[in-house]
C-alpha cells in the first residue's frame, strides 16, 4: 500500500506529501519494505533533499544496488562527485551487483568531475563481467572516451555493441564531431540512416558541428531539410546549432531568418544572436535585439549582458552603457567577471577610465581579461605610464599575462619611446609561450620602429614564422616613419609575392613612405593602382599622403587640384598637408588660403595659427606676424613650446627651448659651448632664417644653440657611454639649422644620433642623415 502511495508521490513530483507519509510510517514502526524505501529515497533525491536522503540511506536495514545507484545519482545531481565515487567503492566492496545502471551512473559522474580517463579502470571491470556488448553501458563508455579524446577506443566500444540503438549511434556521431573527426562523423550519420535509425535532436547537433568543421554548406543544407521534415527545428539545441552553422558558413541574413523561425523562449538563442552581431561590427543590431529580448520578457544572463555591453563599447554609447549597468545591478550580475569586464570596457572606450578603474578595484574575481581591459584602456586614452604601472601590479599579483597584455604594454612603451622597458618586455615574452605569437611580434615591430631601432624591427619581422596583414603593414609603416621609402616598397612587393592582399592601411603606409622619401613617380603610380588594380577606394588618409607628396615636391597647384577632385568634403588633415608644403616653399597666398579653410572647420586650431605666423615671418611680413600673435593672445591660444626628451637608465629627462631648470645645466652649457666651437672650426655657419623672430643675428645664433634637441644632445653626450647610440624625441618638426648641426656633430663625436620629430625619424651617422635632407 505504502509503496503505491510513494510511487504516486514520485510521479507527481510531490516531496511534501512523501515526507508526510514517511512521518506516518515512522510512527507506525517503519513498516516499509526495500522496494518502497528505494522509492522514498528516489523522491528525496529528485527533490534535491540530499541530507534527508542520506539519513534514510544510513538507517535502511537492508540495501541493494538500486539503493546505492539512487544515492550516487543524488550526489551527482548536487555536484558532490567525490561522495558519489566513494559510495560506488562501498557498493563494490559490500558485494552488491554491478549492473548496467551502476556503470552508466558512475561513468557519468567521472565525466562530470573531469576525470573521464578513470573510465579505463571501469572498462576493464565491465569487460570481465561481460557487459561490453551492452548498448546502455557502451554509450556511456563512448561518452567518457570522447571527453578524453580517445576516439579509437570509443570506436572499438561502438563496434563491440551487439544491438546498437539510436542513442548509441548519436553518441558515436557526437564523439567524432567533438574531437574534430568531421568526415567520420558524417559517415557515421550516413550509416545510421542506412540501418534505419531516425536521428534525434542531439544527432543533428553533432552533424551540424561536423558540417561547420568541413565548411560543407551544401551537405548542411541537406541535413537542414531533414530537420524540417522531422520538425526538430523547434528544438533549442538544433536551433542554436543552425544559427552557428549559418553564421560560419552562410551570411548574417540567413542567420536572422533562422533566428526568426526558431522558438525564442530561452535565453540561449537571444544571447547567441546578440553575440554574433556584436562580434561582426553590427553593434546597433545587437543593441536593438537586446531591447527586443527585454520586451519579450526573456531574462538576460551574464553572457547576454557581456555581448550587449561589448556592442555599447563599440558604439561609444555611454548613456546606454549606464542604463545596462543599472539593469545589471538590479539582476545582481555585477559580481560576474564577464559582465564586470564588459562594463570596464564600456567606460574605458567612452572616455570614463576612472569609472573603469573603480569597477576594477571593486572586483573580487579578476582574471586576465580584467587586467588587459584596464591596460589597453589606459593605452588608448594616452596614459601609457599608468598602463605600464598596472602591468607591473599584474605581475606582482601573479596574474597570467596573455598576447593582449604584451601587445598593450609594448604599445605603451612605443608611445613613451621607452626602449629599455620595451626590450625588457621582449625578454619577458621569451619566458612565456608568447615569444612566437604573431600579435606580440607585430607589437614588437611597432615598438622597435617607434623607438628608433628599425633594424631590430626588421629582425623581429624576419624571424616570424607566420605573418598576417598587420605584420606587413607595421613593417611598411616602420620604414616609412624612418624615411626608408625604397625599403618600404620592397616589403610591399614581398607582401604581394607571398600571396598577401594589401588593404586600405597598406596603401596608407606605402603612400606615406613615398611622401617621406620624395618618391613622386612611384607614389602617383601606387595611388592610381589602388582602384584600378586592387579595387580599393582611396580615403582621406590616402589623399592627405598624396597632397603632402605633391606639395613637398613643389607641385603645389597639382596638390590643390587633387584636393578639388576629392569626391567628398576634404578634411582638416588634407588642408594641413597643403599648408605645411606652402610653408616649406614660401607660397604665402596659397598657404593663407589653406589656413583659412582649416580655420573655417577648426577656428581654435593653434597649430594653423603658428604655421601661418611662421610663413609670414619667413617672408618678413612682420605686421602679419604681429596680427596673428595678437589674435592668438586674444583667443587665449598659446604656441606649443618646443620639447625634447631622452631616456636614460629608466628615467625620462625633458628639455624645452632655452630651458635652464635641469640640475646638470652647467655641464650641458659647457658641452654646448664646446660643440659650438668645434662645429664652427669644421665650417658650420648657423642658418639664422630658422629663427622666426625680429631680433639681431647674434641673438638668433644664441637662440638656435638652446633649442630643446641640442640641450638633450648635450645631456646625452656626458650621461651615456661613449660610442653608444643617442635617441632623442621631439614634439615639433626639427628646424633646418638643428638638422645641419646634428649631421656635423654626429661626425665630430663619432656617435649615431637618432631624432624622432613630429613627422618621422632622422638617423644621423658620420655627417649624413637617413632622410637625405628631405623632410
Amino acid at each position: 500500500m505504502y509503496g503505491a502511495l510513494l510511487q504516486r508521490c514520485l510521479q507527481n513530483d510531490d516531496p511534501i506529501s512523501a515526507m508526510g507519509l514517511h512521518c506516518k510510517i515512522l510512527k507506525r514502526g517503519n513498516c516499509l519494505d526495500l522496494f518502497a524505501t528505494n522509492i522514498l529515497l528516489n523522491v528525496y533525491v529528485k527533490a534535491e533533499l540530499l541530507s534527508e536522503a542520506e539519513i534514510l540511506f544510513d538507517v535502511m536495514p537492508e540495501r541493494n544496488t538500486v539503493s546505492f545507484v539512487t544515492l550516487v545519482q543524488g550526489y551527482a545531481q548536487c555536484l558532490q562527485f567525490s561522495e558519489a565515487v566513494g559510495l560506488f567503492t562501498r557498493l563494490h566492496r559490500e558485494g552488491h551487483e554491478l549492473n548496467p545502471f551502476v556503470f552508466t551512473s558512475i561513468l557519468k559522474v567521472l565525466v562530470s568531475m573531469e576525470c573521464a580517463e578513470l573510465g579505463w579502470n571501469l572498462h576493464a571491470c565491465i569487460y570481465k563481467l561481460g557487459h561490453e556488448s551492452n548498448a546502455f553501458i557502451g554509450t556511456a563508455l563512448i561518452d567518457a572516451y570522447s571527453v578524453c579524446g580517445c576516439v579509437d577506443f570509443a570506436r572499438e566500444v561502438f563496434d563491440g555493441i551487439r544491438c546498437k540503438d539510436m542513442v548509441t549511434w548519436t553518441g558515436m556521431v557526437a564523439c567524432y564531431a567533438e574531437n574534430h573527426f568531421f568526415q567520420e562523423a558524417l559517415e557515421a550519420f550516413s550509416q545510421m540512416r542506412l540501418v534505419g535509425f531516425k536521428p534525434n535532436n542531439f544527432t543533428f547537433t553533432g552533424v551540424f558541428k561536423a558540417c561547420i568543421g568541413l565548411e560543407a554548406l551544401d551537405i548542411a543544407k541537406g541535413v537542414h531539410g531533414c530537420v524540417l521534415k522531422t520538425r526538430y527545428e523547434y528544438d533549442l539545441y538544433v536551433g542554436v546549432a543552425l544559427l552557428e552553422l549559418y553564421t560560419k558558413c552562410g551570411d548574417i541574413g540567413d542567420v536572422q531568418q533562422i533566428f526568426e523561425e526558431i522558438p525564442k523562449t530561452d535565453v540561449i538563442p537571444w544571447s547567441f544572436m546578440i553575440s554574433r552581431f556584436a562580434q561582426s561590427d553590427q553593434s546597433e543590431k545587437a543593441v536593438n535585439l537586446f531591447c527586443r529580448m527585454r520586451q519579450s520578457f526573456v531574462v538576460p544572463n551574464q553572457y547576454t549582458f557581456a555581448s550587449a555591453l561589448q556592442a555599447c563599447a563599440t558604439l561609444g554609447d555611454l548613456d546606454l552603457g549606464k542604463q545596462m549597468h543599472s539593469l545589471v545591478l538590479k539582476v545582481r550580475l555585477d559580481a560576474d567577471v564577464f559582465v564586470s569586464n564588459a562594463l570596464m570596457d564600456v567606460y574605458a572606450k567612452c572616455g570614463r577610465i576612472e569609472d573603469s578603474l573603480e569597477l576594477f578595484e571593486k572586483s573580487l574575481n579578476r582574471n586576465d581579461v580584467s587586467w588587459n581591459t584596464m591596460i589597453v584602456g589606459y593605452v588608448n586614452c594616452g596614459d601609457a605610464e599608468k598602463a605600464l604601472s598596472l602591468f607591473l601590479e599584474m605581475l606582482e599579483n601573479r596574474a597570467q599575462a596573455t598576447e593582449v597584455t604584451y601587445s598593450g604594454v609594448l604599445c605603451a612603451s612605443a608611445g613613451l619611446t621607452a626602449l629599455e622597458l620595451g626590450t625588457q618586455i621582449h625578454s619577458l615574452t621569451f619566458k612565456t609561450n608568447y615569444a612566437e605569437n604573431t600579435v606580440v611580434h607585430n607589437a614588437l615591430i611597432d615598438m622597435y620602429s617607434k623607438c628608433g631601432r628599425i633594424r631590430d624591427a626588421r629582425l623581429v619581422f624576419d624571424m616570424m614564422n607566420e605573418r598576417d596583414e598587420v605584420s606587413w603593414n607595421t613593417m611598411i609603416s616602420g620604414y616609412s616613419m624612418h624615411g626608408l621609402g625604397m625599403e618600404a616598397l620592397k616589403i610591399f612587393q614581398m607582401m604581394q609575392d607571398r600571396g598577401h592582399k594589401p588593404n586600405t592601411l597598406t596603401f596608407v603606409g606605402v603612400l606615406s613612405a613615398c611622401s617621406n622619401s620624395g618618391l613622386l613617380d612611384e607614389g602617383q603610380a601606387y595611388f592610381s593602382s589602388m582602384l584600378q588594380e586592387y579595387g580599393i577606394e582611396p580615403c582621406i588618409e590616402h589623399y592627405s599622403c598624396m597632397v603632402r607628396l605633391l606639395g613637398r615636391s613643389g607641385h603645389l597647384h597639382k596638390a590643390l587640384k587633387l584636393i578639388e577632385e576629392i569626391p567628398f568634403k576634404p578634411s582638416v588633415m588634407v588642408w594641413r598637408a597643403l599648408l605645411g608644403a606652402c610653408v616649406i616653399h614660401k607660397n604665402v597666398e596659397l598657404g593663407r588660403m589653406s589656413a583659412q579653410r582649416i580655420l573655417e572647420m577648426e577656428p581654435e586650431d593653434d597649430a594653423t595659427h603658428v604655421l601661418l605666423s611662421n610663413m609670414y615671418a619667413t617672408a618678413r611680413r612682420w605686421d602679419n606676424v604681429t596680427a596673428i600673435r595678437q589674435s592668438m593672445k586674444k583667443k587665449g591660444m598659446k604656441k606649443e613650446p618646443g620639447l625634447s626628451w631622452i631616456e636614460n637608465q629608466g628615467r625620462v629627462h625633458y628639455f624645452s627651448a632655452g630651458d635652464t631648470s635641469h640640475p646638470d645645466m652647467k655641464v650641458i652649457n659647457g658641452i654646448l659651448e664646446w660643440l659650438n666651437v668645434r662645429t664652427r672650426r669644421a665650417g658650420f655657419v648657423p642658418d639664422c632664417n630658422a629663427v622666426l623672430l625680429d631680433v639681431d643675428t647674434k641673438e638668433k645664433e644664441h637662440l638656435l644653440w638652446v633649442h630643446s634637441e641640442r640641450l638633450a644632445l648635450a645631456f646625452a653626450l656626458f650621461r651615456t657611454s661613449s660610442g653608444s647610440q643617442i635617441r632623442i624625441i621631439k614634439n615639433l618638426r626639427i628646424c633646418v639649422d638643428c638638422h645641419a648641426a646634428m649631421k656635423l656633430i654626429s661626425k665630430i663625436v663619432q656617435r649615431d644620433i637618432i631624432i624622432r620629430d613630429m613627422n618621422r625619424f632622422h638617423d644621423f651617422h658620420d655627417g649624413i642623415c637617413s632622410c637625405g635632407d628631405y623632410w
